[in-house]
């Protein structure tokens, strides 16, 4: 009966990421193509008899890659404050759209957080560390009235790293790390049960 329990549970680690990876992956692509997809296949079936499956995530990448084409150009940075901004005009939307954004940003764009390397840190307190982000090589004006070589480390809160707390550590006190700066939010984000040395 033991055998037979630990095989269920190993077969249980082995099955159920793999499943919910392939159920979320189908979630997001039927969501993605239903958005135009419903809409453009009608037209499609009308026309030419039948569904074209992925047509509405075809369309949507191209849409997202003319948005992006287009803001890198100066006219689209000086038109997307001015949407923003009425866009933020709505109820509820001021309170959503910049939480989202700087989710997405996170993500997407983490060299904008001008992540160095990753380091562990004692905090909040002695004995308790924390992995944070070096931010910068240093930081003249704060080790200058400390007296004292003083590193600005970001640390990330669980589950969204995105939000925490930047502190100053001295040097000598930053223990650095070897890992990537994707595994060290995959840890963050987990709650700690992510294993870098397992996937790497």
């Amino acid at each position: 009966m033991k055998h037979l329990k630990r095989h269920l549970i190993t077969g249980l680690l082995v099955i159920a990421p793999i499943f919910l990876t392939a159920y979320v992956i189908i979630v997001i692509f039927k969501f993605a193509d239903g958005i135009l997809g419903d809409h453009i296949n009608a037209y499609v079936k009308g026309l030419l008899g039948f569904y074209i499956p992925g047509l509405g995530v075809i369309l949507s990448l191209i849409i997202i890659l003319t948005v992006g084409f287009f803001t890198e150009f100066f006219v689209g940075k000086k038109i997307l404050p001015y949407f923003e901004k009425i866009f933020c005009a709505f109820p509820l939307v001021k309170n959503i759209y910049p939480a989202f954004k700087q989710l997405v940003s996170f993500l997407l764009a983490q060299k904008k957080f001008n992540f160095k390397k990753v380091v562990l840190v004692e905090y909040p307190s002695r004995g308790i560390w924390s992995i944070g982000f070096l931010t910068n090589e240093k930081n003249e004006v704060i080790s200058q009235v400390l007296g004292r070589e003083m590193l600005p480390v970001f640390i990330g809160t669980t589950p969204g790293p995105f939000s925490g707390f930047v502190v100053f550590i001295p040097k000598e006190e930053v223990k650095f790390i070897d890992i990537s700066i994707t595994d060290a939010l995959k840890i963050i984000i987990s709650g700690g049960v992510y294993n870098a040395d397992k996937l790497n």
